[in-house]
């Protein structure tokens, strides 16, 4: 064969295996056998090796990768991917529309769109000229990793993309987000295949999956047979409601939701809901719910963001797994805040493949309307599929030798009297010097968001705090060598390890401080957001509440606890203290909006730096406002050159990027 022949060839062959990924994968048909469609991948596999000069990116032959990466890059969203906020009754569903009114009254009645929740695992593509250029994790929802290599071995994850509504395959650059999940019998084979071996079973289809995309080799990802079902368009190509998204999904080349529907109402919504609860089990993957969007796009973007998720979306969630056990005890557990949380000592029990033995009963009020006693059989599910909580008891299966819980008046700990604070169903101590307040804030001080103390773990905290070498959170700080020897399970060098750790970890960023004082309502999102906004501890300290009020996502009740929290003597205290026990805060990590010198430049590196490594390169601009990329466009700013650099330079020149080598990119991070 001539090379121009094989060239044609190969082009034929590649549109003809994209025409029938299409029809099996998009629309469900299948108009050759899948020992046809192999015969033709082969075919063309071997005119690609004999003529590797006309392999392309979106040949059906690069979904197997070959040899295993090193490690994953760091991808930043430029729009985040936020999470959903989950109901799971028709009652918290409806009151979710009155919030709505309230916030948009002229736009009522709204238009629902209604999909399934699939339990998987969420990724981001992007495709630049129609061509698959990078598809990245969730992450944090702010910065994910690269997984592009172990996405292009999923079949049903289009590698050039169709053409659509008249935009071709060559628009510029278009995102969709989606989600990887495995089928049911797909996952069953897997674990059918390994107890045969003798190997340990894997617990779920959305961990296997997620598994396999952030491993580091391609070969075991296309190993295991993966799905991309996509749900959310985030380039504009002229879509004014949701549900026509779903008809773009089609018409680029990715397999949309058969179930979704417009619903007009949220009645049609609960229709659709118990309709796809009676079919769960037969469906071919695992779901969780029903996800309901407001349709109309320019209404759900004024209706905006609070804290991670968007308001104008939610999880319509089905009823957690359950089982059911013996309630054999219940105890109190008092909290960081104070709040006292009666806690389930059960019999254990596997719920979703979980063995559970605690599960939360939350307050006073839901152990009321419950009726549940110590000795009751009871129904455990995992609220959120996360949280094991005592859903109902069953009466009926009383012996007469189950006993009342009686809620004692005082902690169990410090035996302080217990108040119930107006407008609330927790009991709080309110005594700060309680000793499990003081244990549980420790722990909550320094855990791996806080201060990230290495080798001090829940277990030497309580031997710490029992010796009564710790009581307070700058106590930690002034610990010696001395002090931990005669310690069980401190040699030597574990003590010296245990007294670098802390000299390490007294610098600290600002978020990382203001989370770990363990403010009330204040986790890592508000704790970055107060970070970003004050810059330092001390303008943070003289916050007023109109001031906080005035941050986004921060609401009054947010802001009122940080201010309390600021007032109190003891907290104002115990800041100074810190500081005076040698800890160090830098500045935030994220710099303030339009903040770093490198604000909105992008970066690409080709090759190996010397003096630093690619984390730590993209790391240092991204602190300084700008963003690192792993491919190259024309409106990249620059390429960072090393050793050995890769094909990415001629592609720099071809663009016109500016290229510069590894000491000018020192100078400008400094």
């Amino acid at each position: 064969m001539k090379k121009t022949e094989a060239e044609q060839r190969i082009e034929k062959l590649k549109k003809l295996i994209g025409y029938h990924r299409y029809l099996y994968h998009v629309l469900n048909r299948q108009e050759i056998s899948d020992a046809t469609l192999d015969s033709l991948k082969h075919e063309l596999y071997r005119l690609e090796q004999q003529y590797p000069e006309f392999i392309t990116p979106d040949s059906p032959t690069q979904r197997v990768a070959g040899e295993p990466l090193e490690g994953f890059v760091k991808v930043k969203h430029e729009i985040p991917m936020l999470s959903i906020e989950d109901v799971f009754s028709e009652k918290e569903l409806l009151d979710w529309e009155d919030y709505l009114k309230r916030l948009q009254p002229s736009c009522y009645p709204f238009e629902y769109f209604a999909e399934l929740k699939i339990d998987g695992f969420a990724i981001t593509l992007i495709y630049e000229d129609g061509i698959l250029k990078c598809g990245a994790t969730r992450g944090d929802g702010k910065i994910g990793e690269d997984v592009t290599q172990n996405l292009k071995t999923i079949e049903s994850i289009p590698l050039k993309l169709r053409e659509c509504r008249g935009q071709t395959s060559t628009a510029k650059r278009i995102e969709i987000r989606g989600e990887v999940y495995m089928r049911k019998e797909a996952f069953k084979k897997i674990n059918q295949e390994r107890k045969k071996k003798g190997e340990s079973l894997y617990a779920n289809p959305r961990n296997l999956a997620a598994g396999s995309i952030r491993q580091l080799d391609p070969k075991l990802a296309v190993s295991r047979p993966l799905e991309f079902l996509a749900y959310d368009l985030i380039t504009d190509l002229g879509q004014k409601t949701h549900s026509e998204e779903h008809q773009i999904f089609k018409a680029l080349g990715f397999k949309a939701d058969p179930y979704a529907k417009i619903c007009k109402n949220l009645e049609e919504v609960i229709e659709l809901w118990r309709k796809i609860a009676k079919e769960r089990a037969i469906l071919p993957h695992l779901i969780d719910g029903v996800v309901v969007i407001v349709n109309d796009n320019d209404l759900f973007d004024k209706l905006g963001v609070v804290g991670k998720s968007p308001r104008g979306m939610r999880a319509f969630k089905f009823s957690p797994k359950q089982a059911t056990t013996i309630l054999k005890d219940i105890k109190l557990q008092v909290g960081r805040t104070g709040a006292i949380t009666p806690v389930a000592h059960l019999k254990p029990v596997q719920v979703g493949g979980v063995t559970v033995s605690r599960a939360t009963l939350h307050n006073t009020e839901e152990m009321k309307r419950l009726g549940v006693k110590i000795g009751d059989t009871v129904i455990v599910g995992r609220a959120g599929d996360v949280i094991p909580e005592v859903i109902k008891v069953l009466p009926k299966l009383r012996t007469g030798e189950e006993k009342k819980f009686q809620m004692p008046t005082t902690c169990p700990i410090c035996e302080r009297k217990l108040v119930r604070p107006v407008r609330e169903v927790v009991w709080r101590c309110e005594n700060p010097d309680c000793q499990a307040r003081r244990r549980e804030f420790l722990y909550h001080f320094t855990s791996k968001k806080a201060f990230d103390i290495e080798g001090l773990g829940p277990k030497v905290i309580d031997q710490l705090m029992d010796e009564n070498l710790i009581s307070q959170a700058p106590d930690i700080f002034g610990l010696k060598e001395g002090d931990l020897l005669p310690l069980e399970r401190f040699a030597e060098k574990s003590a010296q390890n245990l007294v670098q750790a802390l000299s390490k970890s007294k610098k600290i960023t600002l978020t990382r401080f203001i989370y770990s004082l363990g403010i009330r309502h204040v986790g890592e999102e508000t704790a970055i957001d107060l970070a970003r906004y004050f810059g330092s501890i001390n303008k943070l300290k003289k916050a007023t509440k109109e001031e906080l009020e005035a941050i986004p996502g921060i609401g009054e009740k947010v802001a009122e606890s940080i201010y309390a929290w600021f007032q109190q003597k003891r907290n104002q205290k115990l800041v100074d203290d810190l500081i005076k026990a040698g800890v160090k805060i830098l500045p935030p990590e994220i710099p303030q909006a339009g903040g770093g010198k490198l604000s909105g430049l992008t970066f690409v590196i080709t090759g190996t730096l010397e003096s630093i490594s690619r984390t730590e390169a993209e790391k240092k601009i991204r602190l300084q406002g700008g963003h690192p990329l792993n491919f190259l466009s024309k409106q990249t700013d620059y390429l960072v050159v090393g050793k050995e650099p890769g094909s990415k330079l001629e592609k720099a020149k071809e663009l016109g990027v500016k290229t510069i080598e590894e000491k000018e990119f020192l100078e400008m991070i400094k």
